[in-house]
């Protein structure tokens, strides 16, 4: 059985007519506005249109014609049923799990970053590339791992690509997976740094989600709602509670610290999530993710609506030309780079061919949760951006750029983002910083502050001025909720990738349930990425400039690997005249990542080069030219220049290596010679069928 493509009846095609055409005005209202403010409700409309329409007429043509999905075939989660791993679940529940999964920060920071272009660039790639590459991607490796059992990524590219392919595409991930953690690590220390009100709120929320877990597993089982509520309640406290610390004289210097102990209290965290057992710590953070993620998108809507915002931001900044302060780099490539998970996201083909495939119980159900929780994720995007764009450029600016591009006092930081053309004051940033709750919000770099200041702006405005300070921290804990729950789950699947290729040395290391292998794996991997972290607290300019591009470049290469895998299945499962619905991203992705990298490791621009930045350093180092402080550790700062330009040249000549590995088996398929036979497992029929039938 398939999905209808078209509506059936006039009134049924004249709603969707009409859903097109309001979504084309929108967009076209927002990319055609020069010189006028925008009211940011055209943003919220064009969007819900688009997704729509896609989800609608493309994602169901893709499920009928491209993979055909069979509602009478068994799915791994009901052939495999063992209660542990393959789990047949109610697909809204597997949908919030989903979701809360995918989510991490990068539709809610890389959007924010790259408003420094403008609001047009980056609203029109995140609308295009989630409906026509990020939920397609999604939905197809979703599919090609449930028709496989629930197979990994990497085991896919091993078993459709061989030998060489699959391990250059395990050694990426792997690789690409500790780049991500770092900057998931990064955002949450730079959010947290001098704030004794978000440091404490964003503590609490750790032994809330123990307390949860342990309610729901030994004082209440089975009261689920009883212990979501209970978990939400307490979240909401957390923020109130962390006011209260934040006025304690004595409290107060418990949580107020500088970026590198919060640091190393984030790798201590990430270490204790990978090895506690996962119903302790990770299922409730989820849990309870979920519905502050999916209630405060839908609050921020709402209140979008209610208030109407005006669009601050220009359409076009002048720092298309690469001359960004929050990063350096050309509107072409890196706007797309610096969106990333906004519009496609690698991380999600991780989940995609990790535990949700293992859960659903109907080939209908990969298009709500494949296509449909990229599209809400897209959604995620369009809010950060407008939040990110009803603040005053200055203001904006002021919050995001680094001390070392703009200046280190706050008179030199004014001066030099009003001479760009978006004034703003001291007296301006002081008197946002008190009422944030706040002592400075100049050089919070990363993002997340800079989205927190709108958000809360957003919903004081609707809902009550008088709480803005409670509103900004319930957003920084909003983010870190977001950000922590990728974090630890991205550790634990960092765990088991090592673990799979160390088993192929030791099986005993390959067992994910012997204890000496989860805390040896678990160290190597948090190790790994808890030193890029460091190296990007201890960077004058915040970190954000050398990690979050070769973060986008990581995580676009790993879609593009996945895209691999899923043209090469489509090829050989005889999808040929398909091809383009994965074939198009994937050359789209080649051209950026491989541009993106070529300009991070050829540009004499030492704010875009990884070398030229290491040799600017060195320069300036051996000529005394630098502070004290930061003498000391420009050594490091070097050597961690080099070896990100040396990572991103191994993550191109990674992903070639598996698209040559696709090329070739297309090659001789075509021309009829041997190749490695699908993996798909043969056709059962669903229990329900089976009992139809008898």
């Amino acid at each position: 059985m398939t999905t209808p493509i078209v509506p059936q009846g006039w009134p049924q095609r004249l709603l969707w007519l009409g859903i097109a055409i309001t979504g084309a005005a929108a967009a076209g209202g927002i990319a055609m506005n020069r010189g006028e403010s925008i009211n940011a409700i055209w943003f919220i409309v064009a969007a819900i249109c688009t997704y729509l329409i896609g989800y609608r007429f493309y994602s169901a043509w893709i499920a009928a014609r491209v993979l055909m999905l069979d509602e009478t075939r068994a799915t791994p989660a009901v052939r495999l049923a063992d209660g542990r791993d393959y789990v047949p679940t109610n697909r809204w529940v597997v949908f919030g799990h989903h979701f809360a999964a995918i989510a991490g920060p990068g539709p809610l920071i890389g959007p924010t970053l790259a408003a420094q272009f403008g609001y047009l660039p980056g609203t029109l790639w995140i609308l295009v590339g989630s409906v026509l590459a990020g939920c397609v991607q999604d939905m197809v490796i979703l599919f090609c791992s449930m028709r496989r059992d629930g197979r990994s990524l990497g085991q896919m590219a091993r078993d459709e690509l061989g030998p060489i392919g699959g391990f250059a595409a395990l050694l990426a991930t792997f690789l690409i997976m500790i780049i991500l953690i770092a900057v998931l690590g990064l955002v949450v220390v730079n959010a947290m740094k001098h704030s004794p009100w978000a440091t404490s709120t964003v503590a609490a929320t750790i032994p809330i989600a123990v307390f949860i877990g342990l309610y729901m597993r030994y004082l209440r089982p089975g009261r689920v709602l009883e212990g979501s509520l209970l978990g939400v309640v307490l979240l909401l406290l957390s923020v109130g509670a962390g006011g209260w610390v934040d006025q304690q004289a004595g409290l107060r210097e418990w949580f107020n610290h500088p970026g590198l102990p919060l640091a190393f209290a984030v790798i201590g965290y990430g270490l204790l999530a990978a090895i506690l057992p996962v119903w302790l710590l990770l299922a409730p953070r989820d849990y309870l993710s979920t519905f502050m993620k999916l209630g405060t998108v839908i609050l921020l809507a709402v209140a979008i609506v209610i208030l109407q915002p005006e669009i601050k931001m220009p359409a076009l900044t002048q720092f298309i030309d690469g001359t960004g302060p929050i990063f350096a780099g050309s509107l072409f490539p890196f706007v797309f780079i610096t969106i990333a998970c906004g519009a496609i996201s690698g991380f999600h083909s991780l989940i995609s061919s990790g535990t949700t495939p293992k859960l659903l119980e109907n080939e209908r159900d990969i298009r709500m949760i494949g296509y449909g929780g990229m599209a809400l994720e897209s959604f995620v995007a369009i809010m950060a951006l407008i939040a990110a764009c009803v603040l005053d450029p200055g203001v904006y600016f002021a919050i995001n750029s680094p001390a070392g591009i703009v200046g280190a006092t706050p008179e030199a930081a004014v001066a030099t983002i009003t001479s760009w053309g978006f004034p703003v004051t001291v007296e301006q940033m002081n008197q946002l910083a008190a009422t944030m709750g706040e002592a400075t919000l100049f050089a919070r770099t990363g993002g997340a502050p800079s989205l927190a200041v709108g958000m809360a702006s957003i919903f004081a405005s609707a809902f009550g001025e008088h709480l803005l300070a409670m509103w900004y921290h319930f957003a920084i804990m909003f983010e870190a909720v977001f950000i922590l729950t990728t974090l630890d789950a991205g550790t634990r699947v960092g765990r088991f990738m090592l673990q799979d290729m160390l088993g192929n040395f030791s099986p005993k290391l390959g067992q994910t349930s012997w204890y000496p292998s989860v805390v040896l794996t678990s160290t190597i991997v948090v190790a790994g990425w808890g030193y890029f972290l460091y190296i990007g607290v201890i960077d004058p300019n915040g970190g954000v400039n050398i990690l979050w591009p070769l973060f986008g470049i990581s995580n676009q290469l790993l879609a593009a690997i996945a895209l691999t895998v899923a043209t090469s299945i489509l090829i050989k499962t005889g999808r040929v005249k398909y091809l383009w619905v994965t074939a198009l991203p994937l050359l789209w992705l080649l051209i950026l990542t491989t541009t993106a990298v070529f300009e991070k490791i050829s540009s004499t621009d030492p704010r875009i080069g990884f070398f030229a930045a290491a040799s600017d350093l060195q320069h300036k180092l051996d000529a005394g030219l630098l502070a004290a402080d930061k003498a000391a550790v420009a050594p490091q700062l070097i050597f961690n220049q080099h070896l990100d330009a040396w990572l991103a040249m191994l993550f191109v000549v990674l992903l070639y290596l598996v698209v040559g590995d696709m090329l070739r088996m297309a090659w001789r398929r075509q021309r009829g010679l041997s190749i490695l036979p699908s993996s798909e497992t043969p056709y059962t029929a669903h229990q329900s069928v089976r009992v139809a039938q008898e």
